[in-house]
């Protein structure tokens, strides 16, 4: 790109760091799954060679890393400081197989090598013409044979909306010296809108959808969305066809759920399907404006792979798969395995209805079970003991009630089992990078009401208590729930822990012992739900 725009952004990234964390929808082995369940099979993520452009201080990156210790993984930046930060966390974590670098990716070319999977999340949409058809470039020429892409954007006809808002943030927010000047400013501008504009106009509307997102957002997001030099929406349709022009073919979406018409309701499903004559680009464009979509993660494959893209799915694929949920009833019941319907709640504030004693056996084996994954074949065997009916009359159940999930979105799902556990065990272990992770953050002039997320095993942040940043550090697999609790009361004896029991402190040795035990049980409850222990 242009070396003023470049270094325009590289300014604008430096003084405003892009918040770097997990995005689970980016994940290797989620983008695994996602090609196997629509007919290819991509690279185990356990070796694969991974490139990620835009990584930012490797928030994305480096757990991958961490639970992968055979693959190799790079990342790639034009801010100096948030590589400067990765890099930093790489070294406190001990790890080797990962390298961050200040590079732009427009120089990127065949020499940097090949990759299994190639992830360019919030960068596409947000950088020059020449920079979008790099990436695209990249995504084809650096992928290997059977590998994968991810690319996040902006889209129509959602931002076309947005773009009002944007446009009215510049206006008065943009010539401003400093990112805070321009936040504050731009949000004087809104406001000014919101109390001024006709209540039956274009703009009214517009400012009710987005007024929301601005006052809940963090200041950084508002900076790079809103207010940052380049952000260049586009239509899902002219995406695919620039993939196209670069040898690239359309997979999936990685939240496949928005890609099956079916979850659109009848008024949708069969005039789409009579319309679209088979195009499930065209479909999806189509879907697009009827939902008003905003933005779109987008995983690609090389064209000569496209033939064997399969959008009926498979149930023997199906049956290969893992699988997680949770499922909990409504109004904070015990799902029953008797023969009435049950509403209950699932992940993604989805609301399902078990109809059959099946249903309800297999949707508790999966909440009980979770975050640890479970193959069909254990669903089979689970359902038919507690139904008390025969495998083979349970099986067709459990695969159309998997195949059915699956499509709505209430399941997470891989292609090997999630190492993550189902029960605590005696001398309970998190992994390596967790610990350390844990260790460093809890004793660096972090206060103890500041939050402190870390990535889990399903790639996802999760939020830590301070009794669980306490703790992590400690479950290597060596000490017992015992040795814990005489960890947190060694804590409290020395002032690092306060225990509060009915607005009062404990400080009784016998009631600080017994409370002890109380909360190791209970944290270590929470930290295997969080997906943070493994076996």
């Amino acid at each position: 790109m242009p070396d003023s725009l470049t270094s325009t952004l590289t300014r604008y990234y430096d003084e405003v760091p892009y918040e770097s964390h997990p995005f689970p929808q980016s994940a290797m082995e989620h983008l695994e799954a996602l090609a196997y369940l629509f007919g290819l099979d991509a690279p185990d993520p356990s070796k694969a060679r991974v490139l990620e452009l835009g990584c930012a201080a490797g928030g994305n990156l480096i757990p991958f890393a961490a639970r992968h210790p055979e693959a190799r993984a790079v990342g790639v930046d034009l801010s100096p400081v948030q590589v400067a930060q990765g890099v930093a966390a790489i070294e406190r974590a001990g790890l080797s197989n990962i390298e961050l670098k200040v590079f732009d990716i427009s120089q990127i070319d065949a020499s940097f090598g090949q990759f299994d999977y190639i992830v360019c999340h919030g960068v596409y949409s947000w950088v020059p013409g020449p920079v979008q058809e790099a990436i695209l470039r990249i995504c084809a020429q650096n992928l290997a044979h059977n590998g994968v892409a991810y690319v996040s954007y902006n889209v129509y006809p959602g931002w076309k909306a947005r773009e009002i808002v944007r446009d009215a943030m510049i206006l008065r927010g943009g010539p401003r010296d400093t990112p805070e000047e321009k936040l504050s400013y731009a949000r004087g501008m809104l406001e000014f809108l919101e109390q001024s504009a006709r209540a039956d106009s274009v703009l009214k509307k517009t400012l009710d959808e987005t007024m929301p997102i601005v006052r809940s957002a963090n200041s950084a997001y508002l900076l790079h969305e809103f207010l940052e030099p380049c952000n260049a929406p586009c239509y899902f349709k002219e995406f695919v066809a620039r993939a196209d022009a670069q040898g690239l073919a359309y997979l999936c979406d990685a939240e496949p759920s928005t890609m099956f018409v079916q979850n659109y309701g009848e008024k949708v499903h069969g005039p789409l399907l009579r319309e679209c004559g088979g195009s499930q680009i065209l479909m999806e464009q189509y879907l697009d404006f009827l939902v008003n979509r905003t933005f779109r993660q987008t995983v690609l494959v090389k064209q000569a792979n496209a033939a064997g893209i399969r959008y009926r799915l498979d149930p023997a694929r199906i049956r290969e798969l893992e699988f997680a949920g949770l499922f909990s009833a409504e109004g904070g019941g015990a799902l029953t395995l008797d023969a009435r319907e049950q509403p209950c709640h699932a992940i993604r504030g989805l609301k399902v209805t078990l109809r059959l004693p099946v249903h309800k056996a297999v949707a508790g084996l999966l909440e009980a079970n979770y975050p640890a994954s479970m193959s069909p074949r254990a669903l089979i065997e689970g359902a038919s003991k507690l139904t008390d009916q025969p495998s083979a009359a349970v099986e067709p159940v459990v695969m159309a009630m998997l195949e059915e999930l699956l499509i709505l979105g209430a399941l997470r799902i891989r292609r090997t089992p999630v190492p993550a556990v189902a029960a605590v065990s005696e001398q309970p272990r998190a992994l390596p990078a967790v610990r350390s992770s844990s260790a460093l953050r809890a004793g660096a002039g972090h206060s103890a009401g500041e939050a402190f997320s870390i990535c889990n095993q399903w790639h996802e942040s999760v939020v830590l208590s301070l009794l669980e940043r306490s703790l992590l550090p400690l479950l290597d697999g060596t000490h017992s729930h015992e040795a814990l609790a005489e960890h947190l009361e060694g804590e409290v004896r020395s002032d690092r822990l306060r225990f509060v029991k009915d607005d009062k402190p404990l400080t009784e040795p016998s009631a600080v012992k017994e409370f002890s035990r109380q909360q190791v049980a209970l944290a270590l409850a929470s930290l295997r739900r969080k997906a943070l222990l493994t076996a």
